[in-house]
């Protein structure tokens, strides 16, 4: 998969950046859209898993928003 780095385009990742950097002339280097992307990625998966196992605790067979909702605040410590 050529210009992407775990499932995240390197210029997807690179406008997201731009959108919060307070100086337009912030540039950012490849090595870091990459380790950016990978970041995601990790975070984006792992909150998939914590996900699942909500809704499994709670013996439902589809996860729905609340199960993302309810493991999103000790997600977010963990990262």
């Amino acid at each position: 998969m050529e210009g992407t780095s775990g499932g995240f385009r390197k210029e997807l990742v690179g406008k997201l950046l731009q959108l919060h950097f307070k100086d337009d002339k912030t540039k950012v280097s490849g090595d870091a859209l990459r380790l950016v992307a990978e970041l995601l990625k990790i975070f984006v998966v792992e909150a998939a898993i914590r996900s699942v196992r909500q809704a499994q605790a709670e013996d439902l067979a589809l996860v729905d928003v609340d199960q993302l909702e309810k493991v999103l605040p000790q997600l977010l410590l963990d990262f």
